[in-house]
């Protein structure tokens, strides 16, 4: 079967600090592939998409009796397209709910494979300096009750800013997707009004004050970038790679936190210490001083059976590849290393798929 490769290029996203939390090797694969050509098929989850299209050009460039295609179709797709059998793995920034699980053939393996921010990016070329948000101001902006850059509530926050009078254009997701879940379950984690009268957690929401919408991660941060006024929801390398500026936001201790790779990684560290047997973690509202308010897991989605052993041995190498040498691919591209006690779990899940 030909397969078409989505080999996108990657810009450096230039994220420093911590090592990853899994030293992970660049060499090539020593972790047994199937012996035979072997095509696989993937969809899912555009947050994590610029990584898994790294690691599947290095992997099959080193294994090339292995071909590999992951469309970039947004969480929702991908996880129809699970559940219909239509593809050999799926990815989702949400978790498969226990119906579900139930409903997927030969049923399914959730597996962690990287983590990530999600950050308010925007559009304000005239103000200098950093933008600070409150967990109250930035619910408010997305429930529609704060409409103008100069609000007093926001202008409050950032007495060195010189902010306009400028009408706030909304930015958020048009498709099924895994980052809305994750950006509303944050906002109906820290907000009542969100919680109690808002429009609810989901993929896709009716958003109560958005202007604007737009296809996958890449195309709500291409129409911030073009959008004099513009604020979104989007995946922390997608912003990096357009030189979009990030808002600090409070967090639960109260503190403002830039997102980077050091507060992400505080996140995990200071939430993920108890990770349950099905490897479904939610973060909605992080503990920890230097922690990011939002960060996510996204996984891949395999089935806990396979009919054809050759497919299931080349995808359970890559996979476990993807978890351990992989990881060295992170820090670079935007992407929260995965802390080592999750990969272990991960890796133990991987290897019970038959």
């Amino acid at each position: 079967m030909a397969t078409r490769f989505l080999l996108a290029a990657i810009a450096t996203f230039g994220f420093v600090g911590l090592i990853p939390a899994v030293q992970a090797q660049t060499a090539a694969p020593t972790i047994p592939v199937a012996s035979g050509p072997v095509a696989l098929r993937g969809a899912g989850a555009t947050f994590p998409a610029p990584l898994y299209q790294k690691w599947i050009a290095v992997y099959t460039k080193a294994n090339p009796t292995l071909a590999i295609e992951y469309q970039a179709v947004g969480s929702g797709e991908g996880v129809k397209r699970f559940l219909e059998n239509s593809v050999d793995f799926g990815a989702s920034d949400a978790a498969l709910s226990d119906e579900q699980i139930a409903k997927a053939p030969g049923g399914a393996t959730l597996v962690p494979a990287t983590a990530g921010a999600i950050v308010l990016a925007y559009n304000l070329p005239d103000v200098k300096g950093t933008l600070k948000l409150s967990r109250e101001v930035y619910a408010d902006i997305f429930l529609g009750r704060i409409r103008n850059w100069n609000d007093p509530k926001i202008q409050t926050l950032n007495p060195d800013l010189k902010l306009p009078n400028q009408t706030i254009t909304l930015v958020a997701r048009q498709d099924s997707s895994g980052t809305t879940y994750a950006m509303t379950n944050h906002l109906s984690a820290i907000s009542a009004a969100w919680r109690n009268q808002g429009p609810g957690v989901g993929k896709v929401i009716d958003w109560p004050g958005i202007s604007m919408v737009a296809p996958g991660n890449e195309g709500v941060a291409g129409r911030i970038k073009r959008s004099w006024g513009s604020i979104g929801y989007v995946e922390y390398g997608f912003a990096k790679r357009l030189g979009l500026p990030m808002a600090h936001l409070e967090n639960k201790a109260g503190v403002f936190v830039e997102p980077n790779l050091n507060s992400g990684q505080a996140a995990l560290a200071a939430n993920v210490s108890q990770i349950p047997g099905n490897l479904r973690v939610f973060l909605p509202d992080p503990d920890g001083e230097n922690s990011y308010p939002i960060v996510t897991f996204t996984w891949l989605l395999l089935y806990d059976r396979y009919p054809n052993p050759q497919q299931s041995t080349a995808l359970k190498g890559f996979v476990n590849w993807a978890l351990i040498e992989g990881q060295s691919y992170s820090i670079d591209m935007g992407y929260i290393p995965l802390p080592a006690d999750v990969v272990a779990l991960a890796r133990a899940a991987v290897n019970r798929v038959q």
